[in-house]
């Protein structure tokens, strides 16, 4: 399969081309890497009397059972179970292959032994957070990391970013995927770039100092946290002139949101700025991004380089694929990963039309890509506020309708029980700021009308706050992840989301 890195017409294969050279790929890595050194999955596929001759297409990938968070997490019989997904080869098993051998003649023995122990040896690791389960670890060997460089250079590729320009990842310093992602892409793109390590280091002041010295081009942060330093940038009056570029991640962002951030940009000296919306988990090691857009375009979706892994729509109720165009749930499988290995890993997020093969309308390149609103299967909750019967509130839908309310500036949804009584019936209020010339009774009502009518709920509070009381609020700076909402229901009487376990921890 060509390197995309070095074929620029990778980006131009039409489907086929581009499904059968996967498949391909997909039986190599299966046959000599997968099979012979992960635990599980030698297991798995003797469970189903499957082998990797079974497996040459894409379409083959059916036949190998999903994987699942819940197959990841620690057991009171495999407390460390994460590690059978971590491939680990006897050193005897890789000498006696007939390729080795031959390196080896070619160029040294010394040499080759510590090429296979860059390649295998896992020597970096990122976690996924950890907020409603167990923090499952991910191992990197020296092969992954330079696959972090390519995939996140790829994100500045199609933002067009050019060398001289200069970046700022304000993503929370962590071993989580967003940071160290964007913290390759500069490398492997040999452009500066300033990892503040976000809220949590530097603080928002410190986030806005690092601005106003460097005079970046390009930002990269969560969309909550680089809300909170823009705006307390034009608090402070300040001029941040030339930014073109917003990358963000970790989080949503709805049209709302990107009407805002181009809003406070343009109130900064900088009209016209960009925005990319990134998307990734942990478990894939990796994250696509769309085209460079001015807030109000339709997003033209995350472009998928296909040498990467294989992005399956399936149908969440059978586990069917879906037609090309059709919505479901994303399932990822890698192409060429060592350390830790996930294969047919169903991440319980939705995108809403599935996967186009179409030309993009942005940049013109043919890869694939996932179309439209990305939702999580998760964040759809029972909530009791009536005697009878509960609510059905689908937060993906809640977050986009309230980031899209005008007059609305940064907000949290904080559920309660009634006197924190377990058994008493659920209670919700809304925190807010207010922007531009909207009055706190306009914004009580705009948002009393807007729950009522398209969720079907009463809030008991809405309270408005100060800008500084809302970082307060939502933890700017403290938490790893922006609040924007707060299960404060004793433990026990709901569905158990901690603080923040809303969104997917992707850049």
């Amino acid at each position: 399969m060509p390197n995309p890195a070095k074929n620029p017409a990778w980006q131009h294969l039409d489907r086929d081309a581009t499904r059968a050279a996967q498949g391909r790929r997909l039986h190599r890595y299966l046959r000599d890497c997968v099979l012979p050194f992960s635990l599980h999955y030698k297991n798995l596929f003797a469970e189903h009397g499957l082998a990797a001759g079974d497996i040459r297409t894409v379409d083959d990938l059916k036949k190998i059972p999903f994987t699942s968070k819940e197959d990841l997490l620690p057991t009171e019989d495999n407390p460390r179970r994460t590690l059978d997904f971590v491939l680990k080869p006897e050193p005897a098993a890789l000498s006696r292959r007939p390729s080795v051998i031959l390196r080896a003649l070619l160029r040294g023995k010394a040499r080759v032994r510590d090429e296979l122990d860059r390649e295998w040896r896992p020597v970096f690791m990122t976690s996924t957070t950890g907020r409603s389960t167990e923090p499952v670890p991910f191992l990197y060997t020296q092969h992954d990391i330079a696959h972090l460089g390519l995939g996140s250079g790829r994100i500045v590729e199609i933002g067009g970013v050019q060398r001289e320009e200069r970046m700022i990842n304000m993503f929370p310093f962590a071993p989580h995927l967003a940071f160290w992602y964007m913290y390759y892409s500069g490398l492997d793109r040999n452009i500066f770039a300033l990892a503040t390590g976000g809220g949590k280091v530097m603080g928002t002041e410190g986030n806005l100092r690092a601005i106003t010295k460097l005079k970046p081009q390009v930002l990269v942060s969560m969309p909550t946290f680089l809300y909170h330093v823009l705006q307390q940038a034009v608090e402070q009056k300040l001029r941040i002139e030339g930014l073109r570029i917003l990358v963000l991640g970790g989080d949503k962002v709805p049209d709302g949101t990107r009407r805002k951030l181009g809003a406070l940009c343009e109130q900064l000296g900088s009209p016209g700025v960009r925005i990319m919306a990134t998307y990734g988990f942990t478990e894939a090691k990796f994250a696509w991004t769309e085209c460079p857009i001015v807030p109000g375009t339709e997003p033209p979706g995350y472009h998928l380089y296909a040498d990467q892994g294989i992005i399956e729509v399936i149908d969440p109720e059978t586990g069917e694929p879906q037609p090309d165009g059709v919505g479901g749930e994303i399932v990822w499988t890698p192409l060429d990963q060592r350390g830790t290995v996930v294969l047919r890993y169903r991440t319980g997020d939705r995108i809403e039309k599935g996967i186009t093969w179409d030309p993009c309308p942005c940049c013109g390149r043919r890869l694939p890509r996932l179309v439209g609103k990305i939702s999580r299967v998760s964040d759809v909750h029972s909530l009791r506020f009536q005697k009878i019967k509960g609510t059905i509130v689908d937060f993906n839908e809640l977050e986009r309708a309230l980031d899209d309310l005008p007059g609305l500036g940064a907000w949290q949804i904080e559920l309660r029980k009634a006197h924190d009584d377990p058994l008493a019936l659920d209670e919700i209020n809304v925190h807010v700021t207010t922007t531009g010339d909207a009055s706190a009774g306009h914004l009580d009502h705009a948002i009393r009308e807007l729950l009522h009518a398209h969720f079907e709920v009463t809030p008991n509070k809405i309270v408005t706050h100060t800008a500084e009381e809302m970082r307060a609020l939502q933890k700017v700076g403290v938490a790893l992840k922006e609040q924007k909402v707060v299960d404060n229901r004793p433990s026990g009487s709901g569905p158990g989301r901690e603080a923040g376990d809303v969104h997917r921890s992707t850049p």
